[in-house]
């Protein structure tokens, strides 16, 4: 049987039900409202009228709460049910008699990214390769720069491909032919990067090639148990860059979908700026966006 650990979050209502292994690439957010018909433990969770909602990202499940009970009284009880989903469908879905890989399309808040999703893990990690030109041993990168002249950037992480395109074409002219571009390279068997990707848990040190100071250490962590699947399920990434205490300016890197969009400023002010002022108000008063 898997086994899971109970650990409480800093939001009362939320409890984090940990696994020893990585449960999905990306992430999934679930409330009443979504389509959990390929996802049983969701279906199983949701049969308590106490939960509200569901955070699937990495190793860990996060379950929001009424105020109907206490988790003392419903925390085992859940854990069980998450233990037995596992052992049934250990990567969340319904297993899949043959699995292949299947590419969707989706777009994302900056109207010139648009990310391809694939049905199997492409990497752990990222890598990011800014320009046709760079010189990085991604082969995946290369094919598309190759096949499509308007591809200007490529943001591979977890389980799709995020394709920035030029002002010469639009995406209703060209998206389909980008999908069935890259799902064919898969399914026959193209290399996707030879370099090593970037760790999630720490994507900033290869750039500044530094460990944090304990107070960037929190501050990040509240962006990666919070900010950073939902940021990563539109196809881009964030890390904290630099941390000034004297003005309590934290400036945040911005990857993928999410650099030079259109939104990330308001993003940033209006929902992480917010969400850091309300968990570490000693530490944070403003943030600023540093595009990658």
């Amino acid at each position: 049987m898997r086994q899971i650990i109970i650990e409480p979050t800093e939001n009362p209502k939320v409890m984090k039900f940990v696994a020893d292994y990585n449960l999905i690439p990306g992430s999934l957010e679930l409330d009443r409202s979504s389509d959990i018909s390929e996802i049983p433990l969701a279906q199983e969770l949701f049969n308590y009228p106490f939960v509200d909602r569901i955070f699937i990202t990495a190793n860990f499940i996060a379950v929001a709460k009424q105020d109907s009970v206490e988790w003392d009284m419903v925390a085992e009880s859940l854990k069980n049910v998450i233990e037995d989903e596992l052992l049934a469908n250990p990567r969340i879905y319904l297993q899949k008699r043959k699995e292949m890989y299947q590419i969707y399309a989706e777009m994302t808040p900056n109207p010139n990214v648009m990310k391809f999703v694939s049905s199997r893990l492409l990497l752990d990690g990222f890598v990011e390769v800014k320009s046709r030109d760079q010189d990085l041993d991604v082969p995946l990168a290369k094919a598309v720069f190759e096949e499509f002249d308007f591809a200007r950037e490529v943001f591979i992480s977890d389980n799709f491909v995020a394709v920035t395109r030029d002002e010469s074409v639009q995406w209703h002219e060209v998206m389909v032919a980008v999908r069935a571009f890259i799902a064919e390279y898969l399914q026959n068997g193209g290399s996707i990067s030879n370099i090593t990707a970037q760790k999630h848990e720490s994507p900033v040190e290869n750039i500044i090639k530094r460990e944090y100071t304990d107070q960037e250490q929190k501050i990040s962590d509240i962006l990666n148990e919070y900010v950073a699947p939902a940021v990563e399920n539109d196809g881009g990434k964030i890390s904290l860059l630099e941390y000034d205490a004297s003005t309590k300016t934290a400036k945040m890197l911005l990857q993928g979908a999410c650099s030079g969009c259109p939104s990330s400023t308001a993003t940033l002010k209006g929902g992480i700026e917010n969400l850091l002022k309300q968990f570490v108000p000693e530490l944070v008063e403003q943030v600023e966006a540093v595009n990658g």
